[in-house]
């Protein structure tokens, strides 16, 4: 993760009025702001945005076609995979009123895995082996959870669970299958009910069946179309993102994002032994996958190291069109979202991604 630099760089003033004018020196550029100019400048991207501490910070435009400037905490995004982090909560409020067991085997509540040894536990931890499915879809038509679950099945598990960790969003495809058993009303309502509501998150949505655009004020994505990936680069707004389910379906903005850490590290939708349980119960994740080393994966959400010492809570999302990072770091230093508008989830655009949340966060703890 990039370390906070400074610009050191002098500007020579040669205006005399009477006598030599003094020297004005430049003032060192904000380090979150060169890690957005960075992403954008340097790595490619689009359009960039960070919110924090009640500051918006963006780089780039929203619209290449237009050349409109960037949204702000307001612009409505996908979340992607920090959808997890809200499905793990709406699982624990259910283990909290004794509705399921984290060591329930999943089969109890999903007949696919009848014959399978996955626990709850295992599911959210992302340690039950379960094949990753979203690589297996056909995205040009929609299916159910049961049909993309059975692809998974269909090929040999990554280990024997319990015995390593894998990301796989297949582990949190099942978790909603669960909250839709237990709960009937489905995942989403359910979320709705315990998640979205009590924070008053409401530029916060699941999107509907085929409904494939973003509602409210939202800048354009760009990527490589799963549905057609020889076309290359194109604008890659409209997907179905109902389709993306209780592994990455949720749509919101920046501010509800920072909302929604701060409501569950600050206690306001589980028991503070809930919590505990799932920043405690962790894997080492260092240096697999996105996360650099020190990092640790919980129940959905998982923990980054800070230059500035410590760490912060939180998780990440990819799509084809966006990439989001931040959490919450502890001791006062405050809650990040970092956005941007295309996929920035290896190499150069992933340190300036993941640097944008550093900076934001440790020059809260300057």
């Amino acid at each position: 993760m990039d370390r906070k630099r400074l610009i050191t760089s002098t500007v020579l003033a040669a205006t005399l009025v009477g006598a030599a004018a003094p020297l004005a020196v430049a003032r060192p550029k904000d380090p979150v702001q060169r890690q957005l100019d960075l992403l954008v400048e340097q790595d490619g991207v689009p359009g960039a945005l960070a919110h924090f501490d009640g500051r918006t910070r963006t780089a780039g435009v929203a619209d290449t076609g237009t050349g409109r400037g960037m949204v702000g905490a307001e612009g409505r995004f996908r979340l992607a995979s920090d959808t997890k982090a809200f499905t793990a909560v709406a699982v624990m409020r259910l283990v909290t009123e004794g509705r399921i067991g984290l060591d329930d085997r999943a089969g109890r509540y999903v007949p696919q895995l009848a014959h399978r040894a996955v626990t709850v536990r295992q599911l959210l931890k992302q340690t039950s082996g379960l094949p990753e499915y979203v690589t297996l879809v056909d995205w040009t038509r929609a299916g159910t959870p049961e049909e993309y679950l059975a692809l998974s099945l269909g090929r040999t598990p990554d280990f024997e669970p319990g015995t390593d960790w894998g990301y796989s969003n297949t582990n949190y495809l099942v978790l909603g299958m669960v909250i839709d058993k237990v709960t009937g009303v489905g995942f989403r309502t359910y979320v709705d009910r315990v998640v979205l509501r009590p924070l008053g998150l409401r530029d916060t949505y699941w999107p509907a069946r085929g409904e494939t655009t973003l509602r409210g004020p939202h800048a354009r994505n760009y990527g490589v179309s799963p549905a057609d990936p020889q076309a290359g680069r194109v604008d890659i707004t409209e997907l179905p993102g109902h389709e993306f389910g209780a592994s990455g379906g949720l749509v919101s903005t920046p501010k509800d994002l920072n909302a929604f850490w701060e409501g569950l590290f600050g206690g306001r939708l589980l028991p503070g032994w809930a919590v505990r349980l799932m920043t405690r119960d962790t894997s080492d994740v260092g240096g697999r996958d996105t996360y650099p080393a020190g990092s640790r994966y919980g129940y959905g959400v998982a923990s980054f190291p800070l230059s500035c010492g410590g760490v912060y809570w939180g998780h990440g999302g990819d799509l084809p069109g966006d990439s989001v990072a931040g959490g919450r770091a502890g001791a006062g230093r405050g809650t990040v979202t970092v956005y941007t508008t295309t996929r920035a989830a290896e190499g150069s655009s992933l340190r300036h991604l993941q640097g944008a949340v550093d900076a934001a966060l440790c020059d809260a703890a300057a």
